[in-house]
């Protein structure tokens, strides 16, 4: 979750930068003709201690540089991770079919340009998730993932009517149809920001929940 996410991002940064103190003081006290600091108590092998933070409700410690780094937190994705990535990525090629109709179909002005704001935001967001993918080893085999169990997609008799709908028929089915694609997409999203583990993929996810939250306001409002 986002509180999640902030908590880990603020312990990276605390003993990344204290690493990096540590390693510079370490350096400047070896150097010819200085003068060695000090070992701080209690650190083991007289090597500069750290001062990591606790987790909630506990002290803070005192770790060598090498503990510290071990205690920098695991942001590897995990099988959460990659199954949202892979169905996210199927997720938003549906949404550019189906918005990919309205500039011939659509009667509605503001159909049209909320047709337009979705595919400029999520032919971007495709881009990204499967330079994620690349960057992170490929596709994974994914198991209990399909098409059809993924929420909010529309199915194909759905996607038909669309196609065969004009003007104001089109204009009702696609906000129909949109806000529930929509709906399941933040569902998704909110899912992976409980069960996954990368950073980028919570980021990803926040700006899923954030741009298609106001999107449904907007539709649900026409």
């Amino acid at each position: 979750m986002p509180n999640r996410r902030a908590t880990r991002a603020a312990v990276a940064v605390l003993l990344s930068a204290a690493v990096a103190l540590a390693l510079g003081a370490c350096e400047s006290g070896s150097g010819s003709g200085g003068a060695a600091s000090a070992p701080s108590a209690g650190s083991p092998g007289g090597s500069p201690g750290i001062v990591a933070p606790g987790r909630p409700g506990e002290p803070a410690k005192r770790v060598s540089p090498e503990e510290a780094a071990r205690l920098m937190p695991d942001e590897r994705p995990n099988s959460a991770d990659f199954a949202y990535v892979q169905m996210m990525i199927t997720h938003h090629r549906q949404a550019l079919t189906m918005t990919a109709l309205a500039p011939r179909r659509a009667r509605s002005d503001k159909v049209r340009k909320v047709a337009e704001r979705i595919q400029a935001a999520q032919a971007p967001e495709i881009g990204a998730m499967e330079g994620w993918l690349k960057t992170n080893g490929g596709a994974r085999p994914q198991t209990g993932h399909d098409h059809h169990t993924m929420p909010g997609m529309a199915t194909e008799a759905q996607l038909a009517q669309l196609e065969a709908a004009k003007g104001e028929a089109f204009d009702a089915l696609f906000l129909r149809l949109m806000i529930a694609h929509h709906e399941g997409a933040v569902t998704m999203a909110a899912d992976v920001l409980s069960q996954g583990n990368n950073v980028l993929v919570e980021e990803m996810a926040n700006d899923v929940i954030a741009q298609q939250t106001a999107e449904i306001d907007r539709m649900r409002s026409m």
